[in-house]
Parts: C-alpha cells; structure tokens; sequence
C-alpha cells in the first residue's frame, strides 16, 4: 500500500517535523520508510548526496547564527581537497563563541564564528573562501588527512577566488594561535594563480622543488608571427617548452586523445616543444626522475644537478621552517 502524498511543498525540500505536523502530516507518516532523516528532526523524501543537498538539509534544524566550515565549506566552494579529507562524511559547522557547541552525531561543531567572513551559497552561509583555507590547518599533522602539498593546492584554488595570496595571508594573520600555523606560513609563498587544477599545482611543485625553472601557469602560447596556438598548463615562455598534464578524466577517450593529437601538433609546428606529464610521473619515483631528466635536457638544465629526492610529494613543512619553542625557566 502506497503511503499517502506528502503535500506538494513538502515534497520536494527538507522540512522539519514540527513543519510537517502543523501541515497535517501525522507522525506514522513521517516515520515512512520512503522518507530520509538527515539529522534529527528532519525529514526528506530523497536521499541528500551532493554537498549542497547534505548542507541544506541540516540548515533546516541548524541554529539561527553559524556557517558551513572547514571540510564542508570547501566542498561548497569547490576548493579541492586530498581523498582522505574527501571521505569525511560529518557536517562541519561554525558557531559563535559564546553559543553551546551543537551535538548531533552526524555534525562536527567548531566555535569562532565572529572572527571569521561568511558567504553566501546557493542560500547557505558559508565561511568565505580564505578563511576556510586557514581552517584546513586544524586538520594538517601526522595521522591528520591535510598535508603540506594539500594546503598549497587548495590555495592556488583560493588564490583564484580571491585574486591573490593577501586574503590568505590576513586570515591566518588574524587568528590567535591557529592550529597548523606553521604549515600554513610556509604554504603561502608557495601559492600561485592560473593553476587551473590540483595536478598542475602538484606538477609545478615538482619542478621547482627539483632545481628546475619555475613556470608559468596556463600561459598563451604563441607562434613566432604572434599567431595564439593555445594556452598550456606549466609554460616556459624563453624556453619554449610547455608541460601539459593529461589527466585520465579529460584524455583517455579517443575523442580526447585525436583533439590532444591535433592540439599537440599545431603547438610543436608553432615552434614549442610539448612534455606530456602523468600522475604517475608525479608519485612514482623512477617515472619522476626520468619526466625531470627529460625535462632538463629541453630547459637547458644539467640533469646531474637536479634534486631528485626534494621533488617527491611533501606532507610537512620542512623541520627548520618551525619556530623554536621557548624552554621553560
């Protein structure tokens, strides 16, 4: 037996159960195996996936004065996040100080909200961009799920939102001994804007990290009558060498891979010379010693000088960055 319509309001949001009694809906009713309850007190007709359905579900019973934060607030923002930050399936919210810290089981609470900007997103409050950026370093240190590389590839995201590394910079200036300090002051410098996705960031620290020639992100390529070829990932303008990563989302199919043909060879007949970059030749160590050797030789580098350990991935701040703590008298 179908249970009886939910009225046509109701049906198609999440809506509180008080909500629901008071538009006739009787509690059995509300206790229907074809309705959801994201948070106590809530009832849903779908099961809330994406970020956006989880967040505006638990508005609904959420309290008059707070904002989506830390994990949640990136998801919100689009900032990219490592798999282990990923999988946190807890609602992150941010509170007043003063307010009694919310206990749901489903609901990571944090206080502090006054010293933090909000947003709005698609009618949720949303801790704004940078501030969620210095947010992430409580979850930076060992057995944490944020590391070093995380923070500067979530940066480069902020940094494009906010059109540079100042909002960062003042947000994490702002904070009275904030958690991952440390990490995120050696984060910043490391920033930049154009990068366009978490790999080319991570290809970018690569190369620098080894000794070669910083690039430019997402630069126009040009021919030598000026004729625009492109724009490429990690450009060396001097050089006239260009690194694009090809990720196996966007070039695996054979359509992508004809159009990267095509692509490839009007950019080389341009006069440019094209490295191809793959994950592995970011996190395999034999793959990325040889993607770096074969990169200095078209930069003009010596491939003996290169720093083929200091280009690995890092998680930590390099140990003499940390301050020294003062010994107790």
């Amino acid at each position: 037996m179908q249970p009886p319509p939910l009225p046509l309001d109701l049906g198609v949001r999440p809506f509180r159960t008080s909500e629901g009694l008071a538009a006739g809906v009787s509690r059995k009713r509300m206790r229907g195996q074809d309705l959801w309850t994201p948070t106590h007190g809530v009832r849903i007709s779908s099961l809330p996936t994406t970020a956006v359905e989880r967040a505006r579900a638990f508005a609904v019973a959420a309290p008059a004065d707070f904002a989506f934060s830390h994990v949640t607030a990136a998801q919100l923002l689009g900032i990219p996040l490592p798999y282990a930050a990923e999988d946190d399936c807890l609602i992150h919210i941010v509170t007043p100080t003063a307010a009694n810290r919310i206990r749901r089981p489903e609901v990571c609470g944090h206080r502090g909200l006054e010293t933090r900007e909000v947003v709005e997103i698609e009618g949720l409050p949303v801790v704004a961009p940078a501030d969620t950026w210095a947010d992430l370093g409580e979850l930076v240190g060992a057995g944490r799920p944020v590391g070093l590389d995380d923070l500067i590839v979530a940066g480069d995201a902020v940094a494009n939102l906010m059109g540079g590394t100042t909002p960062l910079s003042r947000a994490v200036e702002r904070r009275v001994r904030p958690r991952g300090k440390v990490t995120l002051t050696y984060a910043i410098p490391r920033i930049r804007l154009r990068s366009w996705s978490p790999m080319e960031t991570r290809s970018r620290l690569m190369v620098v990290r080894a000794g070669l020639p910083e690039p430019a992100h997402n630069a126009d390529l040009l021919s030598p009558t000026g004729l625009w070829l492109g724009c490429g990932d990690l450009v060396w303008e001097e050089q006239r060498v260009v690194g694009e990563y090809q990720g196996v989302e966007f070039h695996t199919r054979l359509g992508d891979q004809v159009h990267d043909g095509i692509r490839r060879g009007r950019i080389e007949r341009g006069g440019w010379t094209v490295v191809q970059i793959a994950a592995d030749d970011v996190f395999e160590r034999e793959c990325r010693a040889f993607k770096l050797r074969e990169l200095a030789g078209h930069l003009g580098v010596n491939p003996h000088v290169l720093d083929l350990m200091g280009a690995e991935p890092q998680f930590f701040a390099p140990a003499q960055f940390a301050r020294p703590r003062r010994r107790r008298s």
